[in-house]
């Protein structure tokens, strides 16, 4: 019997780790019913004290800024059928400084403990580097998203390779049959579409992208740039939407209001899946070299999307084949010229979906559910003892 429990944020909060960890449950309910098993998991979500959001009822909760709440949910688990814990780490979602209220919770926990890492730093700072450490070396199993951040983790914290697995990020399957349906639905049938989608805010590079539009525009004329998601809440609580107009006015200034649209809502999973298959080319112009995932781009890769991005650690990993789609952050005339020779030659925009397709098949949720499901049942097997799991700690330790 495989019963994992899974401490997150989660649905129906508006979070990227919400959302990747209700698809995660999900799939691997789905991979356990293929297999004849019934599911059983508990979910502990992690809360706002200003929340009012329409959670499940059978959710276990864990306030985000009450310390014992991490404690206290630990021994609740030890006293549970839960044989396997799955906790999604990321450090702005825990109370304390750095999150560091989650170490309350791994250092009560007498279960089998899987962590996946969402964030590596490559050059951690106090606190965090004390924080990560902890955790790793308190884990029983260690999950990254990017085959170089399992180097990372050896050489900052000595975190043995096995120790380590590689699942990529998982996306939704392709539905390319009602790519044109939502093409006309969005008025987008005789345009040439480029697209970035996420919360917005100054670190996703769009200016970059809005910088060489109009040389792009100079060669091909029903260019759209579709810049798709909602405000940050953080970027909105500290200047409202000061930052979208800015964009605005940038925007304007280059003459550009017939080849820009701003898509400024929350949209739905199936609505996201939709509109990325029907945008020709995505991008990810991040300046944050260091970045080891990134859901956006995992999605438009899963769904078989031609892309160019910035050199950063998740792009390079994730696109390691073709380097040629990787394009340095800061360089607008080289970013034009990548997307005028991918929007004005069909044919290569048709072999490059070819190509992300390939990548992108192991990362649609029911293969990253199976795999995931295959490391809980061999971490349920796990019975360890206080004592084991102690000395464990403390080997690892010297």
């Amino acid at each position: 019997m495989i019963h994992p429990a899974y401490v997150s944020t989660y649905v129906p909060k508006r979070c990227g780790l919400a959302t990747y960890t209700h698809h995660l449950r999900t799939s691997v309910r789905q991979a356990q019913m293929k297999k004849g098993a019934k599911p059983a998991d508990t979910v502990i979500a992690v809360v706002d004290p200003d929340e009012a959001l329409d959670y499940d009822p059978s959710l276990l909760r864990i306030r985000r800024n009450a310390r014992e709440d991490y404690r206290d949910m630990a021994r609740r688990l030890n006293d549970s059928p839960v044989t396997v814990v799955s906790l999604q780490h990321e450090f702005g979602i825990f109370g304390g400084d750095a999150g560091e209220y989650v170490l309350d919770f791994v250092r009560e926990l007498r279960k089998p403990l899987i962590t996946t890492f969402h964030t590596v730093l490559r050059s951690p700072e106090e606190p965090y580097r004390r924080i990560q450490e902890e955790i790793a070396r308190r884990s029983d199993r260690i999950l990254v998203m990017n085959r170089h951040a399992a180097d990372q983790l050896a050489e900052q914290y000595r975190v043995p390779k096995d120790k380590c697995a590689y699942i990529p990020h998982g996306t939704p399957s392709p539905v390319p049959e009602q790519r044109e349906a939502m093409r006309a639905k969005l008025g987008w049938s005789n345009r040439r579409v480029v697209m970035t989608f996420g919360l917005l805010s100054p670190n996703k590079g769009i200016e970059l992208i809005l910088e060489a539009l109009p040389e792009v525009v100079r060669h091909i004329p029903d260019v759209l740039y579709a810049i798709v998601g909602q405000t940050h809440p953080q970027v909105k609580k500290a200047e409202g939407e000061a930052y979208r107009e800015r964009l605005r006015d940038m925007i304007r200034t280059q003459g550009l209001d017939r080849h820009v649209t701003m898509i400024d809502r929350y949209l739905s999973e199936s609505e996201l899946v939709h509109t990325l298959m029907a945008c020709d080319l995505y991008v990810t112009p991040y300046p944050g070299m260091e970045q080891v995932t990134s859901g956006t781009l995992a999605y438009a890769v899963g769904l078989g999307r031609p892309v160019l991005s910035t050199p950063y650690a998740y792009a390079r990993d994730l696109l390691r084949p073709y380097p040629e789609l990787l394009i340095p952050y800061g360089d607008a005339d080289a970013w034009a010229r990548a997307v005028t020779a991918h929007l004005s030659d069909p044919g290569r925009l048709q072999e490059w979906e070819r190509k992300i397709r390939q990548i992108g098949k192991e990362m649609n949720w029911p293969r990253v559910g199976e795999r995931h499901l295959n490391l809980f049942g061999e971490l349920s097997q796990l019975r360890r003892s206080y004592a084991d799991r102690s000395e464990n700690i403390a080997s690892a330790s010297r």
